[in-house]
């Protein structure tokens, strides 16, 4: 006679171990039996709803009608790392923990910091009085339309609170998104809302790397993206110092520790996003957001330019579509 718990207590297991599972694994789990399988299959559709785990303000989930793939497995982080994040984590349990807020963002370990900031009564932050404002940083930020702004926020030192208006980029993704796949382009961000210009869409979030790391990463997705193996999402910045003597690069890899700014595809015409560095006040690095060079449509995809592709002439396959495309996309030389 079979037992009628079974069934029951063999799901109530898996959701402890299934949703720490990479795709590949929950497949073969999936196949020992018909309570794995449909435990599995949930964990699935959960993944498919939301590609931020519950980790940003707004759910984002994803859209695929051109293949059988549900999701892109990653590991999901609302901010950059300095350090490697642990190795699974758990995604698309039945019982997902609430939302957790993106401020106060936590400090970057192994990077020094400086605490200073300002001491704004409120409502004042931002304004002209603001230690932490750069007024011509700022009109330079996201009302820019080319190449790269940059923004002063206020940061750990600061008297403010997550209230403060000067602290746009530090609730997290607060606009409807969402990740669809494309036929040659794999997975696409796009707005799942109409957009303002100079509204704030999402910071690039990954992993931190010293440049020596970035180059050795740098050739090894080369190769495997050739081989179709990889989509690499590791984005490099210059940042030309004021005294023009001095360039600071920042590494930024979201290939498998990111959040939803890694699916955003390149555009030869520039795309419809504003990259902007922002620097919060007591943090070392600057942080690349992006907001809308103009108004956007629900619907349209979200995209950006990569860089300049003459550099790199047999670059892999551009399919971005515009007028001016260059065919090819850009390398890491710029």
């Amino acid at each position: 006679m079979r037992n009628p718990a079974k069934p029951a207590a063999v799901t109530e297991s898996a959701e402890l171990f299934l949703p720490l599972l990479p795709p590949r694994d929950l497949a073969a789990v999936a196949s020992a039996c018909r309570a794995l399988r449909a435990a599995a299959s949930a964990v699935t559709t959960r993944r498919a709803a939301d590609a931020a785990r519950g980790l940003e303000p707004l759910p984002i989930p994803f859209h695929n009608r051109v293949d059988s793939k549900p999701y892109a497995y990653f590991l999901y982080t609302p901010f950059s790392l300095a350090r490697l994040a642990p190795g699974a984590q758990p995604w698309g349990g039945a019982w997902a923990r609430p939302p957790v807020p993106t401020w106060p963002r936590p400090s970057l370990d192994g990077f020094p910091s400086a605490v200073c900031g300002c001491a704004c009564e409120a409502g004042e932050c931002g304004g002209p009085g603001c230690a932490c404002a750069d007024a011509e940083a700022d009109a330079a930020g996201s009302g820019s339309e080319g190449g790269m702004g940059s923004l002063g926020e206020c940061g750990e030192g600061c008297a403010c609170g997550p209230s403060c208006g000067n602290r746009r980029t530090q609730r997290g993704v607060a606009v409807r998104l969402r990740v669809v796949r494309h036929l040659q382009k794999g997975w696409g961000l796009h707005a799942a809302e109409a957009l303002g210009r100079r509204q704030f869409v999402c910071e690039y979030a990954g992993e931190f790397l010293t440049t020596e790391e970035a180059r050795r990463r740098h050739r090894l997705y080369d190769e495997l993206a050739s081989a179709g193996k990889l989509s690499p999402a590791l984005i490099v910045i210059r940042e030309h110092l004021p005294s023009g003597k001095a360039c600071l690069r920042v590494n930024i890899d979201a290939t498998k520790v990111g959040n939803v700014a890694r699916f955003i595809n390149h555009s030869c015409d520039g795309g419809n996003l504003h990259p902007v560095l922002v620097r919060s006040s007591g943090s070392l690095l600057p942080r690349l957001c992006f907001f809308a060079a103009r108004d956007i449509v629900e619907g349209e995809e979200l995209t950006f330019s990569y860089g300049d592709a003459r550099v790199r002439p047999k670059g892999l396959p551009c399919f971005c579509g515009s007028s001016g495309c260059c065919g090819v996309l850009p390398s890491e030389e710029t």
